[in-house]
């Protein structure tokens, strides 16, 4: 079960392990051994519901050894900017599991998970207690749905 805290100014943070899908996937395919499968597990993650995605820093991203997808421009609270797309970043977070692209930040910036992640993993955040929710997946009820 992965922890979420609460800030002293209110912000919802949380541990978030994430994987490299590459390695992972060479590893099954017997290609590199299980212990060459990089990984970090980062504590103090902002849930960041103004976010649209996953924001590493620089410094995680080289560690995971994440491969770039796009260059691309983003609105920040400072203006607009450029910034890099990576891809194949495989998160556990609330015993869910996905893969996603993430934004780079700054290296020594703090980690933003957004909401993309979450809604794609049935996971919101709980405003009133200051946590985040796992919504069902079944058997009577899920998060997903097609309309």
């Amino acid at each position: 079960m992965q922890s979420t805290t609460e800030t002293p100014m209110g912000k919802v943070t949380t541990t978030l392990a994430i994987q490299n899908l590459i390695d992972q996937a060479d590893a099954e395919r017997g290609m590199i051994p299980i212990e060459q499968i990089r990984s970090v597990t980062l504590e103090n993650v902002l849930v960041d519901t103004g976010a649209t995605t996953l924001c590493l820093p620089k410094d995680v991203i080289a560690r995971l050894g994440l491969r770039i997808l796009k260059q691309v421009v983003v609105e920040t609270a400072t203006g607009i900017s450029e910034a890099r797309i990576f891809q194949d970043a495989k998160i556990s977070l609330c015993g869910r599991e996905g893969t996603f692209e993430c934004l780079e930040l700054p290296e020594g910036k703090t980690p933003l998970l957004g909401v993309i992640p979450m809604e794609a993993l049935g996971i919101e955040v709980d405003l009133k207690n200051q946590r985040l929710k796992v919504l069902p997946d079944g058997p009577t009820e899920t998060y997903l749905t097609i309309l």
